[in-house]
């Protein structure tokens, strides 16, 4: 038995009250975070040293002596606030991600941390029990199941003003690994429907982004029209952030369901590990790219298919699927973006261009691979 994490996230309904608690302890965790990281900063300028997790926390007793307000809210998400210091911080050093930043009060997206001790995170019929906030209203869409223990719970409201909760649960599972011989497919990314599997099946991805673009370009543009910060802006802002709530939620509502498919369907899924950003950059494909969220579906790909006992296989994004024939295994030198079609110069076959991709990957590399994995 091996213990795995998957987290659930609801839509909560917070009356009035607990929706200023929320909005309290943003702002109380936006300060911790930007006021120790300020002292870090200062003290690193001035002696060239640096501070560690547990350091900080004790410093955070006195502050809420000085600042009374911060007794208020859960002193569980303050903490947090300071463990996602460190954590940046060590992204950095560890070259992974930039050099942490200043917390804005005008961030799009705000949220907080906060830790399950002793049952205080529990769900009770249609509510959830939260630190400091009581009974909150949730829309239990999906149960969780008896045997997953809630770990943490991440609160957040999103730009429209809707707020979420995070839940982050921790389970038990003996894994059985399903034969992966027989019944495997291959994914070949493709611009327009999102992919092309080697069983011809195509997403037809309905493409969310460019289906409201027109609308969403009127919305941003009545909103540069708007005195910033002023009521009728605050309105027109609410209507860009539903426009791209809607995008996103439909997005992602389509690739959970193919996702489910595909894994539920075949044994094996063998696809490219595409560098999307950098193809994104360099076709200037940017908005189409980005409007297929592959990086996304891949990743549903893969642990669904964990849970399952299946597999989801990236083969190196260098080998060249595209070139090969799939029918006779030779290799074309060159082949523009502009083609559509593969012909083969050997045995004179016509075949899709994706679909060729995807057949050439399940034929010739899926067998071996998966020997390996």
């Amino acid at each position: 038995m091996k213990t795995y994490n998957l987290a659930f996230k609801y839509r909560i309904y917070p009356n009035e009250t607990q929706a200023n608690t929320i909005n309290q302890t943003f702002g109380c965790t936006r300060l911790v975070y930007n006021r120790f990281l300020g002292q870090r900063k200062e003290l690193y300028e001035a002696e060239k040293k640096s501070v560690t997790y547990n350091t900080q926390a004790k410093e955070l007793v006195p502050l809420k002596l000085e600042l009374q307000f911060l007794k208020e809210v859960d002193s569980i998400a303050l903490q947090q606030a300071l463990k996602n210091l460190e954590t940046a911080y060590k992204n950095f050093f560890q070259k992974r991600a930039a050099f942490p930043k200043f917390k804005s009060k005008r961030s799009t997206r705000k949220s907080y941390n906060t830790v399950s001790t002793s049952n205080n995170i529990r769900v009770e019929g249609n509510f959830l029990k939260l630190p400091k906030l009581g009974l909150v209203k949730i829309k239990l869409h999906r149960q969780i199941p008896q045997n997953y223990v809630i770990k943490s719970a991440t609160i957040s409201q999103e730009p429209n003003g809707a707020y979420y909760v995070s839940l982050l649960t921790e389970f038990e599972k003996d894994i059985k690994e399903v034969p992966s011989d027989n019944n495997i497919v291959g994914l070949d990314f493709a611009m327009s429907e999102l992919f092309v599997s080697s069983d011809n099946q195509r997403a037809d991805y309905p493409r969310f982004f460019r289906k409201l673009e027109a609308k969403l370009v009127k919305a941003q543009r009545e909103l540069s029209r708007k005195v910033k910060f002023s009521q009728n802006w605050y309105k027109a802002k609410l209507k860009v952030a539903k426009i791209h709530n809607l995008i996103k939620n439909s997005r992602k509502d389509f690739l959970h369901k193919l996702s489910h498919e595909l894994v539920t369907k075949y044994n094996a899924i063998i696809l490219e590990d595409l560098n999307i950003k950098g193809m994104s950059q360099a076709l200037n494909f940017g908005k189409s790219v980005a409007d297929n969220g592959w990086g996304m579906f891949t990743t549903m790909l893969q642990y669904k298919s964990m849970f399952l006992g299946k597999q989801t296989i990236k083969i190196d994004k260098w080998f060249p699927s595209s070139k090969i024939c799939s029918f006779c295994g030779s290799v074309k030198t060159e082949l523009p973006l502009s083609s559509r079609v593969y012909r083969c110069d050997k045995c004179n076959s016509e075949i899709d261009r994706d679909l060729n991709a995807s057949a050439t990957r399940f034929v010739m590399k899926s067998y071996d691979m998966l020997k390996v994995a």
